[in-house]
């Protein structure tokens, strides 16, 4: 399955638990973050990311610059859940 079947897959079992106000609700909200120009500070594909240095989930201090030493780094956020 490719990367676009699975986002509609997952769009479309959204679509049937999530009632359709509330869909609208968050697609108005999603709108106004676009028109608002926030994405324009985004880092695009392609670009590098600034060093950082963060806690993991061992609460150790985890450099980006230590990690790339070691090679190719992939960075996955998590959100959490609210």
């Amino acid at each position: 399955m490719s990367l676009a079947e699975r986002l509609d897959a997952i769009r479309e079992a959204g679509a049937k638990r999530v009632p359709a106000e509330k869909r609208a609700v968050m697609g108005a909200a999603t709108r106004a973050l676009r028109e608002s120009g926030i994405s324009d500070g985004f880092i695009k594909v392609g670009e590098s990311l600034p060093e950082f240095a963060l806690e993991n989930a061992h609460g150790q201090v985890v450099r980006s610059a230590d990690l790339l030493n070691r090679g190719t780094v992939v960075l996955t956020v998590f959100r959490g859940h609210w």
